[in-house]
């Protein structure tokens, strides 16, 4: 798995921190395009996307993730992916008769409905475990085929994300081998999410290798890490060969007690990026490593 370039993901916002969280957090459409910007000028090439309604809970509403898009267009040509995972409140919630909730499928497709280059691919079926909610995310094989089907038929590439071996060897392979996807397949490795997420896996760098080997053929990869393993599983996926993620979807951080912005934790990924010898993907050498076209004007 060759890499000519680094390509570094920024994740500004994601389903489920919050401003108390973290007051930094970019939740509505000026200050996620803004963000994205000057995580852009810190060498971001891709912005992976989460949408939240004006009282700031999730959504894939595909009227707010147009505005959040053309928003960033007009700012920069960095890659849109816009999640099709959606969050863990507000529209992507439905509560059960039995006590548990479950995520909102027919409000995830809505993330396709944007305009993005890409989206994310959650192709896996999991308990999101949130504050005192149990979260059903309920995406067996035949909604992962209406999924990517809806994907390909806008031609959105999906960006497979998995967060464990299993996620790759099943409905991911799965589909590639159906034609759902062109090489090269872009995989989003997301690892210490164990402990919100049941089925996903903590990092280590065994865990790391054990996913890798598993990738398809014609696959190249991109690491996410939550919280404190944010910084050593990006590190150790560049000397892997890897694509990296940062954000507060994933690391509200910058070190123990110093909370993060986006843009602070992009520019510190790129600097190590750069003492290791690597180059930084821009976003228009992003798409040729995608196999993307020049970007358009979205929201249209």
């Amino acid at each position: 798995m060759s890499r000519s370039r680094l390509m570094i993901t920024v994740a500004p916002t994601g389903g489920m921190a919050s401003k108390a969280q973290n007051p930094s957090l970019p939740t509505q459409p000026a200050e996620i395009a803004e963000s994205v910007y000057q995580s852009y000028r810190a060498g971001a090439c891709i912005a992976a996307l989460h949408a939240r309604r004006p009282d700031d809970e999730a959504t894939c509403n595909a009227d707010i993730y147009r505005d959040i898009n053309s928003r960033i267009r007009a700012k920069c040509d960095i890659v849109i992916n816009n999640s099709t995972g959606g969050g863990s409140s507000g529209d992507m919630l439905l509560e059960r008769p039995d006590g548990l909730y479950e995520n909102n499928f027919a409000e995830r497709l809505k993330g396709c409905e944007a305009g993005a280059e890409m989206a994310t691919f959650d192709g896996m079926t999991f308990v999101d475990v949130h504050g005192n909610k149990e979260i059903l995310v309920v995406t067996p094989p035949s909604r992962c085929e209406t999924l990517v089907r809806r994907m390909s038929e806008r031609g959105i590439k999906p960006e497979w994300e998995v967060f464990s071996p299993n996620h790759i060897l099943q409905d991911v392979t799965r589909l590639i081998q159906k034609g759902y996807d062109k090489p090269p397949y872009y995989i989003n490795i997301v690892l210490g999410a164990d402990k919100g997420f049941q089925g996903a896996m903590p990092y280590t760098h065994e865990v790391l290798n054990a996913m890798i080997a598993a990738l398809p053929p014609q696959s190249i990869f991109c690491v996410s890490a939550i919280g404190p393993a944010q910084l050593p599983a990006t590190t150790q996926a560049m000397l892997l060969g890897g694509h990296v993620r940062v954000g507060l979807e994933d690391n509200n951080y910058y070190r123990r007690g110093q909370l993060a912005t986006n843009e602070q934790l992009v520019a510190r990924t790129a600097r190590i990026a750069t003492e290791l010898g690597l180059e930084i993907a821009s976003a228009a050498e992003a798409r040729e490593i995608l196999g993307l076209p020049a970007p358009v004007r979205v929201g249209a």
